[in-house]
């Protein structure tokens, strides 16, 4: 780890973060407490009366300068993320340069988002000036997930950063270094006050930031954990963004460029070793190129290994207990009547899983209603897109989603379920710094990125200020008959020519 992190006291309870290639201690990081978390959110907030008294260019600057520390020194956030992860370097690579795409985009366009903007007034208000301006909610905190420990919580971090908040963050126990990492680089270019912090800690440490009193709180981690971070906010009233689970489909229509769809499918399966909350973990394919395209998918997912090796492509299962879920869910489906037509059982090892692609699986199968988050995938054949739209939106979950069609792209995307769709191509939605991030059902709510991002970390301020005395004075006990009766006049003129209800 790097050697600016400062150790913890050594009377102060620790745990381990542990690489999962070899099993070896990567670091060593405090167990923050709840008196802890409690000491950073107050030192978060002086923080964050001092960073939102700067104008949005002197954010802007600032932010751009941590932008650039960090891409200075990409290869050795590669190098941690990959210590901590087992991701390959380019992988770790890839995550921290749309990452960075992310904080520019955010630090040049918060103030034309959230910027004070005139709004009209109407008719009847006409003697008012009317504005809005998304204002700073004060601390926000985040709990970041372990699977792509820069990209994911910075798509928070960075967007209520640039809206003039500050920031405290818990990462995930499995890669606390990372989140160490961020929080150091960013001190370099805002030493004057605590306006990004990092808590690390189990969950008992998350649960206290949840009722630290934060302004609000941003997850991203399972379903399951989302609704507990859910009810611990709920005791202080404090609102939160969930970016939980998925279980993201594909759709092939029977027009669709099949080596391109072949070759996402297996990049969104099995990129990251299937541990991506938006990857492809169900397909559905037109029938009259439902051979080919498989027969495609399997010849291209022979020859890619999972393994420990500085060429590898895929990396090992970072958190040990996904391994028995992997392997559950495999077991069902063949139990079920599936096929494993690559991979299967077998594939999945002490710390590797290979890529494994089913058919056959009943729609039942917790292999096509629950998050695997492995390199596994299933592949159904269906009738038509009617059947595959109707498939697709099948299971509680509702994140991301891909359409591979010539003629009918955007038709099909518009009907899945989902808060994203890519388009002849596999989550290209989260490379897109301006599209809001987000899911609906069990895969949570409010969004990160683009213009929504940024409004998700502020309150809405709304000033009405009168420009001249009113013709008619409408608020107030000196309202005279005439004044009703103009009233009248005037909303019977701007809406009585609406049609009529039809009995």
């Amino acid at each position: 780890m790097t050697a600016d992190v400062q150790a913890p006291p050594a009377t102060q309870q620790t745990f381990d973060s542990l690489s999962p290639v070899t099993g070896d201690v990567v670091g060593t990081w405090p167990v923050h407490s709840a008196e802890d978390v409690q000491d950073a959110v107050e030192r978060a907030r002086e923080g964050a009366a001092w960073w939102s008294s700067l104008t949005f260019d002197e954010r802007a600057e600032r932010l751009t300068a941590w932008a650039g520390v960090m891409t200075r020194r990409v290869a050795q956030l590669a190098d941690v993320v990959h210590q901590e992860t087992g991701k390959p370097h380019s992988d770790a690579t890839l995550e921290a340069a749309l990452a960075l795409d992310h904080i520019a985009w955010a630090a040049k366009h918060a103030r034309k988002v959230l910027g004070r903007h005139k709004v009209s007034s109407g008719l009847l208000m006409a003697n008012q000036a009317a504005t809005v301006e998304y204002r700073p909610l004060g601390v926000v905190g985040v709990i970041g997930p372990w699977n792509y420990p820069v990209f994911t919580p910075l798509g928070s971090i960075a967007y209520a950063l640039a809206a003039g908040n500050a920031v405290v963050f818990k990462p995930s126990e499995l890669t606390p270094g990372v989140g160490y990492w961020l929080a150091a680089t960013f001190g370099e270019v805002v030493p004057e006050h605590a306006v990004f912090q990092v808590v690390t800690g189990l969950g008992e440490t998350g649960a206290a930031l949840c009722r630290a009193g934060v302004d609000k709180l941003a997850f991203t981690g399972s379903t399951g954990t989302g609704k507990k971070v859910m009810a611990a906010c709920a005791e202080t009233l404090t609102p939160v963004v969930i970016e939980a689970g998925g279980k993201d489909a594909v759709l092939v229509d029977e027009d669709a460029d099949l080596d391109a769809a072949a070759d996402a499918t297996l990049w969104g399966a099995c990129g990251n070793a299937g541990q991506t909350c938006i990857g492809v973990e169900r397909v559905y394919v037109h029938d009259s190129v439902y051979d080919e395209f498989l027969s495609l998918l399997v010849e291209k997912g022979r020859d890619l290994r999972a393994e420990d090796s500085p060429d590898t492509k895929i990396g090992p299962i970072t958190m040990p207990s996904q391994l028995e879920v992997i392997s559950s869910h495999i077991r069902d489906a063949l139990d079920k009547g599936g096929k494993a037509v690559l991979g299967g059982l077998s594939a999945v090892g002490d710390r590797y899983v290979q890529p494994t692609i089913l058919v056959d699986v009943p729609e039942e199968s917790t292999a096509v209603q629950e998050e695997t988050f492995g390199p596994t995938v299933t592949v159904t054949r269906v009738r038509d897109m009617d059947e595959a739209v109707a498939k697709a939106n099948g299971t509680r979950y509702g994140l991301g989603s891909t359409v591979f069609s010539k003629a009918r792209g955007m038709e099909l995307a518009e009907r899945i379920r989902s808060g994203m769709t890519a388009v002849n191509g596999v989550i290209t939605f989260a490379a897109i710094p301006s599209l809001p991030f987000g899911g609906v059902g069990d895969s949570g709510f409010g969004r990160i990125h683009g213009p929504d991002g940024l409004k998700e970390f502020t309150y809405a301020k709304a000033i009405a200020r009168q420009r001249f005395k009113p013709v008619l004075a409408l608020t107030s006990f000196t309202r005279t008959a005439k004044a009703d009766g103009q009233l009248a006049q005037i909303i019977t003129m701007l809406h009585g020519r609406g049609s009529t209800l039809q009995k």
